[in-house]
């Protein structure tokens, strides 16, 4: 099984940066891609970026230009630096581990999830 284990997030102001930080138990490599979600009260969960195992990035458009994901090999760990929040970036925050396609993946695994507020 594979654990993911969240931290970073909390109240920012608006312009302000944070730094979300996943960390799992297995080889990152073992994941055909690691992302982070989120999901804001009363809508639907929505990728927000993306990191396949060959490097390849996905980004939401509402993110592209201020978001960034990145990952620390050695570390098993994925980031996701959040530059220039706005009001609408308050979520609940998901990393994602998964094994096949986004469509119809074979493994899935979420991390506990991370509330990140954007407000004066």
């Amino acid at each position: 099984q594979v654990q993911l284990v969240q931290s970073g997030g909390g109240l920012v102001q608006p312009g302000g940066s944070l730094r979300l930080s996943c960390a799992a138990s297995r080889s990152i490599f073992s994941a055909d891609a690691m992302g982070w979600y989120r999901q804001a009260p009363g809508k639907e969960r929505e990728l927000v970026a993306e990191l396949t195992r060959s490097a390849n990035r996905n980004y939401a458009d509402s993110v592209k230009g201020r978001f960034i994901i990145s990952r620390d090999n050695a570390k098993d760990t994925v980031y996701l630096q959040m530059n220039s929040l706005i009001p609408e970036d308050t979520a609940m925050y998901y990393c994602n581990y998964r094994i096949g396609s986004a469509s119809n993946p074979s493994l899935e695994r979420w991390g506990q999830g991370t509330l990140v507020t954007v407000s004066s």
